[in-house]
């Protein structure tokens, strides 16, 4: 809460302008718009530099107002503050100023620096409270309003004003907010706040409730958690409001709805939402929706996953439940497939099996993507290895409906060449014995075929994999690609880069080891 006093009014220290306001049947609107009150400021600043400079005369130049501005202008001042309260503080500062010396005034304008736009509210002579607000920028507001009203709506009022009677005025310093404590007071005149808060903008209301909250306007804080409950949040606002609904700790009236909104009782989200949201996505044959679900929810999980670090995943076993489903599925369509009479059913029959062939894939390549970003590709990795029977039936099929099978081992490939997947060595080894030859059959497809695929990176993934075996079978596997390469040239990956790896540790680390040796037992007999 600002500085608070109470204490009679000491003239000569600041000079009251005032600005239009709005007089209501209910009795009182204090309110002026924030464009008329900044622009009434701006007004001040101005009149005051040109105080400091003689004004220049142009000629041919008149001063004129058109009539709209003047009839406008006239509205405004209907209700001013009175004549004779503005001679009353002028004739006590004439008397001050008079009584003190140069000095003396030098040395109270230094302690109490005379403020440089003041403005006043409300009709002194139906008042009996002054309210003065002092603000950033040496903005002093003046409110002339009713003690009754105040005490009636506002707790931290109805205190001050019962230690001492009477009050005449009432002193708040140091306020951070000037123009949202006049528009608070204002509000006390009002029956129906609420109506008031609906042109408002999200950030002007929260800064109403930080305001009402500190003068106990509890009418107010309730109208404004009404505002903030029902309007939309955009943007930043949802971190402002829920930051600013917890920072004031204002449990008593009620703001549970609130942060609901963004929040519940459950610690994580359940996991059969999770896999609801997998079901709908995977057995999705809207091609458009489905995939733009699948990278909406990989870059939401993703976000998870930058959130959520080295906590315990939350979805790994709703993840390879869905990959367990998308393989049984995909081995009773390749059975299915590759059947002898499947030629000779009707073309809309092998069209549906095809194409869920391509979804099922698709779905898998969509889940094993997840895993891998979120380093539990592991197990998927020991099951893909030991799928013999499907690698067995992937010649039988067409190229164009098993493509995306290796797509599957490729990213396999790609996640153990960078470290995102550490299946063990018997691992790497079988599933390069099952699935390397059903890659390279495919690969002159994916690669004029398949726009996702990068053949630098499947090539690097490959030959890292084969480089992490035991140097015997790093031989198996480079022979063996050697002899595919030289007969389909590049429609095979090219693992030369690895090949010269291989090259360099069986023909050239042995010499040099041995030369070593030698070096090191020579040096023990010199």
């Amino acid at each position: 809460m600002a500085d608070f006093r109470v204490r009679s009014l000491e003239p000569g220290q600041t000079k009251i302008r005032n600005v239009p306001i709005a007089v209501t049947p209910e009795g009182f609107w204090c309110c002026p718009a924030p464009v008329l009150f900044q622009r009434t400021i701006r007004h001040q600043s101005n009149q005051n530099k040109q105080k400091s400079s003689p004004p220049r005369k142009i000629n041919g130049q008149k001063s004129t107002n058109p009539p709209g501005e003047k009839r406008q202008l006239a509205h405004q001042l209907k209700s001013l503050v009175s004549s004779e309260d503005q001679k009353c503080l002028s004739s006590d500062s004439s008397c001050i100023n008079s009584a003190m010396t140069p000095e003396e005034v030098a040395k109270a304008n230094s302690v109490n620096p005379p403020r440089k736009i003041s403005v006043g509210f409300g009709k002194p002579d139906t008042c009996d409270l002054k309210v003065i607000l002092y603000g950033k920028e040496n903005i002093a507001v003046r409110m002339n309003v009713h003690r009754n009203i105040l005490s009636e709506h506002s707790s931290f009022f109805a205190e001050k004003l019962a230690k001492q009677s009477p009050v005449i005025c009432i002193e708040i310093g140091d306020c951070e907010d000037v123009e949202i404590y006049v528009e608070a007071i204002g509000l006390m005149y009002c029956k129906e706040i609420k109506q008031r808060l609906i042109k408002l903008s999200v950030a002007h209301v929260l800064r109403m409730l930080k305001v009402a909250e500190a003068l106990g306007f509890q009418l107010c804080v309730k109208s404004c958690l009404d505002y903030l409950e029902a309007v939309p949040w955009v943007g930043d606002e949802e971190e402002n409001v829920v930051s600013s609904i917890r920072c004031l700790g204002i449990d008593k009236y009620g703001v549970s709805p609130i942060l609901k909104r963004v929040s519940s009782d459950i610690s994580y989200p359940p996991n059969d939402t999770l896999a609801r949201i997998l079901e709908l996505v995977l057995k999705s044959n809207e091609d458009k929706g489905r995939r733009e679900m699948k990278v909406l929810v990989l870059k939401l999980l993703k976000e998870n996953n930058q959130w959520m670090s080295g906590s315990a995943d939350i979805c790994s076993e709703t993840l390879y439940n869905s990959c367990q489903t998308c393989l049984q599925s995909l081995l009773l369509l390749f059975r299915e497939a590759s059947e002898p009479d499947f030629v000779e059913k009707d073309l809309l029959k092998k069209e549906t099996i095809t194409r869920q062939i391509v979804l099922e894939a698709d779905n898998l390549l969509w889940l094993v993507e997840i895993l891998s970003d979120r380093r539990i590709a592991d197990d998927f990795v020991v099951i893909w290895a030991n799928q013999e029977e499907l690698a067995s039936l992937h010649s039988k099929l067409s190229i164009v409906s098993r493509h995306l099978i290796s797509c599957i081992t490729a990213r396999i490939f790609v996640g153990i060449g960078k470290g995102e997947m550490l299946p063990s060595k018997d691992v790497r080894q079988m599933l390069l014995q099952v699935w390397l030859q059903q890659l390279i059959d495919d690969y002159g497809w994916l690669q004029h075929g398949c726009r996702s695929f990068d053949r630098k990176v499947v090539e690097e993934g490959i030959g890292r994999t084969i480089l992490t075996l035991p140097l015997e079978d790093q031989q198996t596997m480079m022979l063996s690609w050697l002899g595919s390469f030289l007969k389909v040239g590049d429609n095979c990956p090219n693992l030369q880069r690895a090949f010269e790896v291989w090259w360099r540790r069986t023909f050239i680390r042995p010499y040099l080891e041995q030369r070593g040796n030698t070096l090191q037992s020579d040096r023990k007999f010199d």
